[in-house]
């Protein structure tokens, strides 16, 4: 198994292909972390212990077994709170006497083959046992009842290994959760680079790199959602790294609300990181009997530096997380038309713009915000999930019916977790909304937020949804959010459980999209937030793709998805061909850069095709044919960073380029894009991950390479640029 117990030593062992993860219970039933990182055989590795003793001011546990152990200066598996471990924890409980120290200690552990599901959670599964094996390690804390499970899964055919755990009050009296982080990992050093991904709306998942220093950093989100602004993913590369070498740790959630990622470097520069649910506004009180279960984080460690890392994720998260036909399924190539007609659509403005799609091979129409209640702007009748005949004067069906019979599919959008004030729902039932008594409502793009804890809320939005979905061959739904939480507080909750409230919210989702893809089994859900506000590995698992950004410049989007694919495979990136200049930036680019940028991901437009001309017609043929033939290599082909599209002393040719490689390396798609024009300025690309004892035919031209040749010399790119002009070439093997 890839989980090996050493009795004599007392320790764990938990191998991946190509990484070791070792801790083991000390003589009183602590549990100390001993190495994670490249792959070891050895499976006792108690010499590595951290044996400072009697360290100044740091006190030592209450037992002569252990030495003068203190838990502040040992690396310590899961970290809890007021026991003498004054660093950042992962967990707290207060008892019934008020006191929130926390001591667990170890009581029993469990191997077998295969991977728990995570009771109302997303999480990564296996599609047969043999794909991981689980440990689940009991402790407990004497005084307040609480049994703590760690949850550790291996898969054992990429280096990744998810955490999560599992707390039961196992006592005869309540007590709360303060805080419950799923992970926690203690380096005994700190030269380290932090990564994450920052932003903003329009322009999300910008990589941010730190060394790491001294104290607290990290990043969080308060919003009710993973948000625009810091994604739930963070890495540490050890100094020395480069894209493609060197050790790199990846911590991703598996989650959709408030996290927090801490890292801190301690006096002895040693280095802790603590994962999970954000504690800020966070607790849970349990009954006795109850159980709450924390939402996975995903570890993932690589020797073959950020790359490396991206790589294991977007196969994991491709195959163990995605799930449904569409996780395999090829997508349609989608026109969506928000951009091309706003809320200023009718019945027959659709159908033609559906009319032109089929003549130019694009296989679904999305119809957008405005189909119901009464909507011609974002100012009324979100909850009204009814058909607006005004501007659908035959009802739904008939549209979809004439959509079909073009050969395409439909789709509609829909953001049922938004209540407008001028809304029949609202009307009727204000009190749904999430608020808090005695304070004002804050309003968000002129709308209110649904109580998603409340089963009744649930419920309506579903049964709403659901006759919508039942009234045509509708094949797609996006699934949008628009705002972030305030004043979150239910009406249904008593005053000691309104901190719960955010985690009852973001599970009453989950179940939502459970329960609609359960009875639409059929459905392809793509997940959105105002573009990539809600871009997380717990939105994967019901939508295979994600609105990457409500930016659809060509060149914005360049940096946006060069971070988006850090953690997230390129088949999750929804992009889109939009209309030049573009809406959001201004900016004027070539049909055929639009095209080769959003390419890059789940394909499709955003305009009104009716407007274009011959020749931009032609080149939506040639790139829906282009598209349809890269389609296995660029959703399932391994991926790679090339150039970083940031302008900074790493990238003097102000430029961006990626490259997809199939699984056997027979063949590869590289894309280069110009971002500004500079004179005199040599550009030459290496390839990476080709075979180097195999020879490349480029397609266009006939020109053959080795592998070799182009990982080490590279192609010569040196010659006349424009602004936003663009590249791509397809290399195959020679038969």
């Amino acid at each position: 198994m890839a989980i090996t117990y050493n009795d004599s030593e007392r320790s764990f062992k938990l191998d991946t292909p190509k990484s070791s993860y070792v801790f083991k219970i000390s003589p009183t039933g602590y549990l100390l972390h001993l190495y994670y990182g490249a792959y070891v055989p050895e499976s006792d590795l108690d010499y590595l212990r951290m044996r400072l003793i009697n360290a100044s001011f740091s006190a030592s546990v209450a037992s002569p077994e252990e030495k003068g152990l203190s838990l502040d200066t040992a690396a310590i598996e899961y970290p809890v709170n007021g026991s003498g471990d004054f660093r950042v924890s992962a967990l707290s409980i207060r008892g019934d006497n008020g006191s929130s120290v926390t001591d667990i200690r170890y009581a029993s552990h469990r191997i077998y083959s295969g991977k728990p599901r995570l009771e109302g959670l997303p999480a990564t599964y296996t599609n047969s046992d043999d794909e991981a094996d689980t440990l689940e390690l009991t402790c407990r804390d004497a005084l307040t009842g609480a049994e703590v499970v760690l949850v550790y899964t291996v898969f054992t055919k990429l280096d990744a290994i998810t955490r999560s755990v599992r707390v039961t009050n196992c006592s005869d009296k309540p007590f709360d959760i303060e805080r419950i982080h799923s992970m926690a990992l203690d380096f005994t050093e700190s030269d380290f680079t932090l990564m994450h991904l920052q932003g903003r709306w329009a322009k999300e998942r910008t990589l941010v790199k730190r060394h790491l220093q001294f104290g607290l950093q990290g990043i969080q989100s308060k919003r009710g959602s993973s948000s625009h602004n810091n994604n739930p993913f963070i890495a540490l590369a050890r100094d020395g790294y480069t894209e493609e070498s060197g050790e790199v740790y990846g911590f991703s959630l598996v989650y959709s609300s408030n996290f927090e990622a801490c890292v801190e470097v301690d006096c002895m520069r040693s280095t802790r990181v603590v994962m999970g649910i954000n504690p800020v506004d966070f607790g849970w009180r349990l009954e006795p009997g109850e159980s709450f279960t924390s939402p996975e984080v995903v570890m993932v460690f690589s020797a073959e530096g950020v790359g490396g890392m991206s790589r294991t994720y977007h196969k994991l998260y491709r195959y163990n997380l995605c799930r449904g036909e569409w996780k395999t399924k090829k997508r349609p190539i989608i026109i969506n038309n928000w951009e091309g007609t706003y809320f200023n659509f009718d019945e027959e403005k659709l159908y033609a713009i559906a009319k032109d799609a089929a003549e130019l091979g694009i296989e679904m129409l999305v119809m957008d915000d405005g189909w119901f209640g009464v909507r011609n702007s974002d100012n009324c009748s979100l909850g009204d999930w009814y058909v607006n005949e005004n501007k659908l004067k035959g009802g739904l069906k008939s549209l979809v019916d004439r959509v079909n019979s073009l050969g395409l599919k439909f789709g509609i959008w829909f953001e049922p977790e938004m209540i407008s004030p001028d809304s029949d729902l609202y009307r009727a039932h204000p009190d749904w909304c999430l608020h808090v008594d005695g304070r004002d409502r804050s309003i968000g793009r002129r709308q209110y937020v649904l109580d998603m804890s409340r089963a009744d809320v649930r419920d309506n939005i579903f049964e709403q949804m659901s006759a919508i979905l039942s009234s045509a061959n509708i094949e797609y739904v996006k699934w949008d959010f628009n705002r972030n939480l305030t004043e979150v507080g239910s009406a249904l909750l008593p005053p000691e459980r309104q901190r719960e409230t955010a985690h009852r919210y973001m599970l009453g989702v989950y179940e939502l999209l459970e329960r609609l893809l359960t009875a639409f089994p059929h459905l392809l859900l793509e997940g959105c937030s105002g573009g990539g506000g809600r871009f997380d590995a717990g939105m994967l698992y019901y939508s295979p793709q994600i609105w990457t950004s409500d930016d659809t410049d060509a060149m914005e989007r360049l940096e946006i998805q060069y971070g988006t694919t850090l953690c997230y495979p390129p088949s999750a990136m929804s992009a889109h061909v939009s209309a030049s200049p573009n809406h959001q930036t201004g900016r004027e680019s070539s049909f055929k850069t639009r095209g080769d940028v959003a390419m890059a991901g789940a394909f499709g437009y955003e305009l009104d095709l009716t407007k274009l001309n011959d020749e931009e017609r032609e080149l939506v043929k040639k790139q829906v044919a282009d598209y349809h033939k890269y389609y296995d290599l660029i959703q399932n082909g391994d991926y790679y960073r090339l150039i970083n599209p940031t302008e900074d002393k790493a990238n003097p040719t102000c430029a961006a380029a990626w490259e997809s490689v199939s699984a056997d390396k027979n063949e590869v798609l590289l894309t280069y894009v110009v971002m500004r024009t500079q004179v005199s300025v040599s550009r030459y690309i290496r390839l990476v991950g080709l075979d180097p004892e195999k020879i490349y035919v480029d397609e266009a031209t006939g020109r053959r390479y080795s592998g070799a040749l182009l990982m080490n010399a590279g192609l010569n790119l040196t010659g006349s640029w424009h602004d936003g002009e663009s590249k791509v070439w397809h290399l195959v093997v020679s038969c």
